[in-house]
């Protein structure tokens, strides 16, 4: 197995496997079992969101069973200073935004602190600008599926060194095409982590839809070659 593989680098590994995975879900059952089961089907890189309850206890989990697990997890809809220091505090390797809003900066100034990597979500041109001038270390795409991979194209015109990943109705049936668009890695969603898989603890089922789902994929890519 390549030195790439073993990475624990969040970013590194976002590259090298072409997908995180983003839970949102009322409950989750064992979230050390959820993120062993999404290894186990080839996502290393877990984002627990703060729209799940208790995400906090969460994050921590599965921080502390990362050993075990080989997963690398973050927080998302992380929307304030607060929540990213509760998250930092918990273990997250990094944070994701769902917008540039008022308090992003802050956002990225707490996680850089602590040499925490940051992706900040766009959409629009001035909107990637912004997360760039802000800090961001990738641009979060969102919502994707209102645009399209050719999008991704087009915002890599203007924007040739900014990693950017599309999150937001990615399926095994386009990933293939937004990375082929440019993309640094895509988000599995619901596709593969469906809250009721989550809550009911299928971790059988999960793991094959996280297999299947980067059965489509390309193979790796590196941040440097993205850069490039």
């Amino acid at each position: 197995m390549s030195e790439q593989a073993h990475t624990t680098d969040p970013l590194a590994a976002m590259a090298a496997d072409r997908v995180l995975t983003v839970v949102r879900a009322p409950r989750v059952a064992d979230p050390v079992a959820l993120s062993r089961a999404l290894v186990d089907g080839g996502i290393r890189v877990v984002e627990l969101t703060f729209t799940t309850p208790d995400v906090a206890a969460l994050l921590a989990a599965t921080a502390e069973g990362s050993a075990r697990t080989g997963a690398i997890v973050g927080a998302g809809t992380v929307c304030t200073p607060d929540q990213a220091h509760a998250a930092l505090e918990a273990g997250a390797r990094f944070l994701v935004t769902p917008g540039t809003g008022p308090q992003a900066g802050a956002v990225v100034d707490a996680a850089h602190r602590v040499g925490v990597p940051v992706m900040l979500g766009a959409l629009t041109p001035s909107e990637v600008m912004t997360a760039v001038h802000l800090g961001a270390d990738v641009v979060k795409i969102f919502p994707a599926r209102t645009v399209g991979p050719s999008y991704l194209s087009d915002l890599h015109g203007p924007f040739p060194d900014v990693p950017l990943v599309p999150s937001g109705g990615i399926d095994a049936t386009n990933a293939a095409g937004y990375l082929a668009a440019g993309a640094l890695a895509v988000t599995a969603g619901t596709s593969v982590v469906s809250p009721a898989d989550v809550a009911a603890a299928r971790w059988e089922d999960i793991a094959a839809k996280a297999a299947h789902f980067c059965s489509t994929l390309p193979g790796p890519t590196t941040l440097g070659e993205m850069e490039s």
